[in-house]
């Protein structure tokens, strides 16, 4: 059993922001045992509360962004780093502007500000995310791929490989979080030179320097061409390159020091999940943009195994939901209860529920008399009925809620269905809100699709 826990004190940190180059401080302050990790925007109106996870997540394009409403944090990927890399679970970050500070490029400013305050232990008991099996995410457009597998802890090996002299291939890894502060929080953000100067002319380094990223130089660059970067930044002292091409000859913190700041970056970016994770992390050439999206994957299965745990309570391998789970969430009952079992599901997404068609179904007395045929409206309420097993889903109390079609669309009956078929739902998400949804059905018997159809549908709460 472990315990969550939260910092002692507070302490802050004034800095310039990398990209909008906005004066900034930021403090932090301790939490209660179940509040998480929450930005608040202490400039503006009523200082509103974000919290650092992956459903307020607004904007990865240029580090990791979260917001609510109109109040957004940017650049947060480092401070996350630092507080998960301290095992800490709890904590309230209040900043004056709209990004974090870059301090050095590195998480180590903040974790040495975490340092000061001290870690307490709260009554709370750590919940963690834990596989079963292992987990694979790639995106070819991006030449990424991650694979997690089991663990009794977290562990992170991480691989990059850029086609450039002065930066090929670099590997490490991560054993346990007891590296994390000595060996990986001192790892810089670093860019390519062409990169740093395409942003700044552009405006969107705006606090961009060659002291708070390593700058990577390109071979053979001139007198002319340095001396136009010492212009481009302002600098007085001519700007020159080290034997490792490092911009201004800073000295690597590490060997490998840009693979081990990728590392930093990833743990927080995970952060985003909420709970820490029991696994070993094996990523190649991933960045903010498949770091989050690998988050997305993981919050998924995290809902889904939460989900399984308040309704489903005997354990099935080959079912999300059995008929007992299927009658806490939704109201239907016999005759009219349509599914029998529900055994994928992606929450926001996809679904697949069973429903196993038999002669003692009370409708084939009368449809029809010596030759039984599954109503097809009743095809499309099953599907329905599925669907608003996806939406009630989303309720902490679905039993006080009912979900409403407001229209079926583009209904299709290809096949009849006969008694000892086996119907198969697949429902897909094509625009989900918290209480309106649309989406696409299709129905099969032994992979031939039998019925398909457009929902949309509205969650209203049950009258009292």
């Amino acid at each position: 059993m472990e315990y969550k826990h939260t910092i002692g004190g507070e302490a802050s940190y004034t800095g310039i922001g990398l990209h909008s180059g906005e004066i900034s401080t930021i403090r932090f302050k301790p939490a209660g045992s179940e509040e998480g990790i929450v930005f608040i925007r202490t400039d503006l109106p009523n200082r509103p509360e974000i919290p650092a996870d992956i459903d307020h997540v607004v904007d990865i394009s240029r580090g990791t962004t979260i917001g609510l409403g109109n109040a957004t944090v940017g650049t947060i990927e480092h401070v996350l780093s630092a507080i998960k890399g301290l095992r800490i679970d709890n904590v309230r970050i209040e900043i004056d502007g709209p990004e974090a500070p870059v301090a050095d490029g590195s998480p180590i400013v903040f974790l040495n500000l975490l340092r000061q305050c001290g870690s307490v232990q709260q009554d709370s008991e750590r919940v963690f995310f834990e596989l079963d099996a292992p987990i694979s995410f790639s995106a070819p457009e991006d030449n990424v791929d991650i694979v997690i597998v089991p663990s009794n802890e977290l562990k992170i090996t991480f691989m990059i490989d850029y086609k450039h002299p002065y930066l090929g291939t670099q590997y490490t890894w991560l054993p346990s979080l007891d590296y994390y502060e000595k060996e990986f929080a001192g790892a810089r953000t670093f860019c390519f030179i062409n990169e740093i100067l395409y942003l700044k002319d552009k405006g969107l380094i705006k606090g961009g320097s060659l002291e708070n990223a390593l700058v990577i130089a390109e071979p053979n660059m001139g007198e002319e061409e340095l001396k136009h970067l010492q212009d481009v930044f302002g600098y007085h002292k001519p700007v020159t390159v080290s034997d490792e091409g490092i911009l201004n000859s800073h000295p690597l913190r590490y060997h490998n020091e840009f693979v081990r700041h990728k590392v930093a970056d990833l743990l927080g970016d995970i952060a985003l999940l909420g709970i820490p994770i029991k696994g070993h992390i094996l990523a190649a050439r991933s960045g903010h943009k498949t770091n989050v999206e690998l988050v997305k994957k993981l919050r998924q299965i995290q809902k889904k195994n939460e989900l399984k745990k308040i309704y489903q309570k005997g354990k099935s391998d080959d079912v999300v939901f059995d008929i007992n789970a299927i009658m806490r969430i939704i109201p239907h009952r016999y005759p009219f209860l349509l599914v029998d079992k529900i055994t994928e599901f992606v929450p926001g997404e996809s679904l697949v529920g069973i429903k196993n068609v038999t002669i003692n179904e009370p409708f084939f007395q009368g449809h029809f008399p010596g030759h039984p045929i599954m109503p097809g409206v009743l095809i499309i309420e099953g599907m329905a009925q599925a669907g608003g097993i996806m939406l009630l889903n989303q309720y902490d109390n679905p039993e006080n809620f009912v979900a409403y079609f407001a229209s079926i669309d583009n209904v299709k009956f290809r096949k009849p269905v006969l008694p000892g078929d086996t119907l198969r739902y697949e429902l897909k998400v094509i625009s989900l809100k918290r209480s309106l949804a649309k989406m696409h059905g299709e129905t099969f018997v032994n992979g031939e699709k039998v019925a398909e159809g457009d929902f949309l549908a509205m969650i209203t709460e049950k009258e009292k």
